[in-house]
């Protein structure tokens, strides 16, 4: 069966999307720090990450972006950082994609441990991006765009968290891409992602 590889981007797009919404809604464990503010323990980032890995880098990033941003509107605390939640996991699924497509060709490569070895790379990669833009835009968006003289307090946990969140996502997301890989090469739904 040959799929058509638009459509297909497409509704993995959006698999991604409602994916990411529904690990980072229902599935976190949010921290209140005061002051209306809260940080979340989630894996909605290594939704984004499998997004990218499976179906490269602007279907992982326009899905997760999606799906978070969604999920921040329709959250009375998040919902002032939509804009910044779209921005960051936008560039997550780009860098990642980047490096396991373009640098790693992991969609390419017959041997497991060439791919296992580019999958945790840009998935650490992308991540790792996130654990330091994630904090720093945050505490700039709070002072410069809301006005929240509280930013210095919360800059520490937000950084201490999305370190936690980047690794465990890291992580799973490789975990579940080379446990999903098989599958996907034997229903004819893998796609060749970028040249050789």
């Amino acid at each position: 069966m040959r799929i058509n590889e638009n459509v297909y981007k497409t509704a993995l797009t959006g698999l991604i999307a409602a994916l990411s919404y529904v690990v980072f809604t229902f599935l976190q464990i949010k921290i209140p720090l005061g002051a209306g503010d809260a940080v979340s323990i989630h894996f909605g980032n290594a939704v984004c990450v499998l997004g990218a890995l499976i179906g490269g880098g602007l279907v992982g990033g326009l899905g997760g972006a999606i799906g978070m941003s969604i999920g921040d509107l329709l959250d009375p605390i998040y919902i002032i950082y939509a804009p910044k939640t779209f921005i960051l996991k936008f560039l997550i699924g780009l860098i990642t994609g980047f490096i396991a497509h373009r640098i790693g060709h992991i969609t390419f490569s017959e041997d497991q441990k060439h791919v296992t070895k580019y999958v945790m790379i840009a998935a650490f990669a992308g991540l790792l991006f996130n654990a330091v833009a994630d904090p720093l835009l945050g505490y700039y968006y709070k002072i410069l765009i809301l006005g929240k003289p509280a930013a210095d307090l919360t800059v520490a946990w937000n950084a201490g968290i999305s370190l936690f969140n980047s690794v465990t996502n890291a992580v799973v997301s490789g975990i579940i891409y080379m446990a999903l890989r098989p599958a996907l090469i034997k229903s004819g739904l893998f796609l060749r992602i970028g040249r050789r």
